[in-house]
């Protein structure tokens, strides 16, 4: 396996530290009056998401983990999995809603997502930057609503966005998944 030392840690770096993949979220050189420079770091583990700090210092050497990224396809929740499929070889995985996390705000039945493998294991999914989703349930228009005002209109996923006062129910809009934000409406 290849390793990585001090002197090739940037921000996005993905690497392992026992067993365990992270992706390295914050990146700080740190040369001091006294003694030999140190990288301090906060890394964010794939495993279970939590955000930890690392030093390190020159010398140090970590892994560069076994990560694959494989569209798979949201095929339904079965009430205890979410199923997916490999769009390839058409294998099924099921993750536990914990594994899926946030990403199930914006997944319908059908769509394709992004998978992580660490070792040939699934550790996460990641949705589309940009997804289209129907409207299901928002409030009506009143005569006099502000222009610049926004309602809150609940998706077929199940989320609930901002959009502005014009879009009325029924209707296709864009979202920012990572920001969970209107962008505009579909054509």
């Amino acid at each position: 396996m290849a390793t990585v030392g001090m002197g090739d840690l940037k921000k996005g770096l993905k690497i392992e530290l026992n067993g365990v993949p992270y992706k390295i979220v914050e990146y700080q050189h740190v040369k001091p009056g006294k003694g030999a420079a140190f990288v301090r770091c906060k890394i964010k583990s794939y495993a279970n998401g939590k955000v930890i700090e690392k030093t390190f210092h020159a010398g140090d050497k970590c892994e560069k983990p076994d990560l694959e990224d494989k569209t798979m396809q949201y095929l339904y929740d079965d009430g205890e999995l979410m199923q997916f499929m490999d769009t390839v070889t058409y294998d099924q995985i099921g993750l536990t809603h914990d594994q899926v996390g946030d990403v199930a705000n914006w997944i319908i039945d059908g769509m394709n997502v992004e998978m992580l493998f660490h070792n040939g294991t699934p550790i996460g999914v990641e949705a589309p930057a940009v997804v289209e989703l129907k409207i299901v349930e928002t409030p009506p228009n009143f005569k006099g609503d502000s222009q610049g005002g926004k309602k809150p209109a609940t998706l077929e996923s199940g989320a609930v966005v901002q959009v502005p006062f014009h879009v009325l129910e029924g209707s296709v809009i864009k979202v920012d998944t990572a920001k969970a934000e209107y962008l505009e409406k579909v054509k």
